[in-house]
């Protein structure tokens, strides 16, 4: 039987979530549960590892939902406070699992994971538990990850950057801007691309739906779907208008993708 990758989508939400707080709009009373959308995170799953990217403020939430009992990997995509912020919440995977998690980002990232985590990297001993991650830096070079190769995508996040990850013929990019042409090269043959669609209306950070409609035509991947979407896009009424190969990603979407049968060691 071929190996094959599971993507779970944690949160497919934007910064605030949805719905947020104080709206009474239309998608934020909506009853379709496609319309409450946590924030911003997939699960990968193979080779009977499983690796979250991201950990935002609704990691519990979003664990305790999905049944995640065990965490072997972190990737991180950059670290605005959507994207790390719920880093404490792996100190009970700590405990079950008996072990410190590898975490990977760019060395801006870890640098200022280390500040907002001070406790946990502080060498002073403390008498309150703290997550235990052992950070690893990458750059734009792709890794090996439990036998999987990773391909790190460089994006533009308005004057910033961040990271998107390919494994095999998925790939995930959440906060971009715009994705350079370097990088769309690496975004080539996909049967699964995750892109960022925050809203219709322009945004100095953030992809457009109409821009991530050009993307998915021009880099042509088998679906696409849409995540990091705000409360301006109602679920049913926004796929509507799509094309057959692109949807809007939702909180429990689970996509089931075939490896390369050199993909994942044994």
């Amino acid at each position: 039987m071929p190996e094959t990758l599971r993507i779970t989508v944690l949160g497919s939400g934007t910064s605030s979530g949805v719905p947020t707080i104080g709206c009474g709009c239309a998608t934020c009373a909506s009853t379709d549960p496609r319309d409450n959308r946590l924030r911003p995170s997939v699960l990968v799953q193979y080779g009977g590892k499983n690796v979250l990217i991201d950990t935002t403020p609704d990691f519990r939430a979003q664990a305790l939902r999905t049944g995640i009992s065990r965490v072997d990997a972190i990737l991180f995509t950059h670290s605005h406070a959507d994207h790390i912020l719920g880093l404490d919440d792996v100190r009970p995977l700590n405990y079950h699992q008996k072990m410190s998690i590898p975490a990977y980002g760019t060395e801006a990232t870890l640098d200022i994971v280390r500040r907002v985590f001070r406790y946990a990297f502080d060498a002073e001993p403390s008498q309150s538990s703290a997550p235990r991650v052992d950070l690893h830096t990458i750059t734009e070079e792709p890794f090996d990850l439990f036998g999987l190769r990773v391909v790190p995508i460089p994006l533009m996040h308005g004057r910033g950057a961040t990271l998107g990850f390919r494994f095999g013929d998925a790939a995930y990019l959440t906060d971009h801007s715009d994705i350079p042409e370097g990088s769309k090269v690496l975004l080539r043959n996909l049967d699964v691309l995750f892109l960022d669609a925050l809203r219709h209306r322009p945004h100095p950070t953030h992809s457009t739906v109409e821009q991530s409609l050009a993307s998915a035509r021009e880099l042509a991947p088998r679906r696409a779907f849409f995540t990091h979407i705000c409360h301006d896009l109602p679920h049913a009424q926004t796929e509507a208008a799509f094309p057959p190969n692109v949807r809007l990603a939702y909180d429990g979407l689970q996509l089931e993708i075939p490896l390369p049968q050199s993909g994942v060691s044994g």
